[in-house]
């Protein structure tokens, strides 16, 4: 008896009705670049001196400002005036004279800032970072850490309900408590109490905390698979040619599961990138020197105050192209994927 297997036909019939589908290439495009601006920002290619202070406080956007090629300087300072101690409320300085040396050393054109620009391609912030790098640094972490936490989710997800799909009784009834009291729990009273309990900021960390709670999904969807797959002529016949447990489960039902899995898996990245934005926004995400779409999002509320909208704008335009490009590529991978649906 011939065992069922995943067939290339299969995926170059999904890859054809996807090349059909124009609103999912447009948001594969979309998706790809992303991903290249994201590979750029690891390599070190682009955006490495986001921290660097280019322009005014606050400078507006180039189509916002009225003079585009101005550059402004801070006062010179007169540092041969500061070689001599000075005194302090007749007192003298005991760190004068050092200092005097010092600057000796270095002469005053060496310290003197270089000019900052009176406008930005998308404005700056507070600082005078170009919110145009601060962006594409942000999406590096974002988007990172949702990649990166949906590929450990989906994959405790997979490999926890293949096991008690494929087993069954008590193994199954075990899983299916852990799967119980995860989704007891609203998802993001969890994800904010295990990130206060370890009171620890960074990307590993936020890596692991919706690594660790995201799986609920997979796992519901992938034990399902394996009670129907199970009973398949295809899988008794591998059983009885004397293949493994292992072998019938990720051999021989998986490849016949990976377009829930592939689907499950672009979902959670949807959901992780805007849980990272959630989490960086409220404090409990990426510290103070890593940039996100969230920390952005935190300093923009201040800023809007004053009236500078252009560092929300930049973010929030970011965020909700890759979420919606990322949504209707998800939506166009569950047609193609689907053997019902014919074309």
């Amino acid at each position: 008896m011939a065992v069922e297997r995943a067939s290339p036909g299969l995926w170059m019939l999904a890859w054809r009705r996807l090349r059909r589908d124009r609103v999912g290439m447009t948001a594969l495009v979309v998706v790809m670049c992303y991903l290249f601006v994201v590979f750029l920002a690891l390599m070190g290619w682009v955006a490495q001196d986001w921290t660097r202070e280019v322009g005014v406080n606050y400078a507006p956007p180039v189509f916002w400002a009225e003079d585009q090629d101005e550059t402004a300087q801070r006062p010179a300072v007169d540092h041969a005036a500061l070689t001599d101690p000075v005194p302090l409320y007749g007192l003298q300085d005991p760190l004068a004279r050092e200092l005097a040396a010092i600057r000796a050393e270095h002469p005053a054109a060496d310290l003197a800032e270089a000019p900052r620009r009176l406008s930005l391609p998308l404005g700056g912030d507070k600082w005078g970072h170009d919110v145009w790098t601060k962006v594409i640094k942000g999406s590096e972490t974002s988007i990172l850490v949702g990649l990166v936490a949906a590929l450990l989710a989906t994959l405790l997800g997979t490999v926890m309900g293949a096991v008690a799909g494929y087993f069954g009784r008590w193994v199954d009834d075990g899983f299916n408590w852990l799967y119980g009291v995860f989704t007891a729990i609203p998802y993001l009273l969890l994800v904010f109490a295990i990130a206060a309990v370890l009171q620890q900021k960074g990307v590993v960390t936020l890596v692991l905390i919706l690594g660790l709670t995201g799986w609920t999904g997979v796992f519901r969807l992938v034990r399902a698979e394996y009670l129907k797959h199970k009973t398949r002529e295809y899988v008794l016949a591998a059983g009885a040619m004397g293949a493994s447990h292992a072998r019938r489960m990720f051999i021989h039902i998986l490849p016949n599961t990976s377009h829930v899995i592939l689907v499950q898996l672009s979902q959670n990245v949807v959901g992780f990138i805007k849980s990272e934005v959630i989490l960086s926004f409220l404090g409990f995400g990426v510290p103070v020197d890593v940039v996100s779409w969230g920390s952005m999002l935190n300093e923009a509320q201040n800023e809007l105050i004053l009236g500078k909208w252009w560092q929300l704008a930049a973010a929030g335009l970011a965020m909700a192209i890759l979420v919606t490009a990322f949504s209707m590529l998800t939506d166009a991978l569950r047609d193609a994927l689907d053997p019902k649906l014919k074309y």
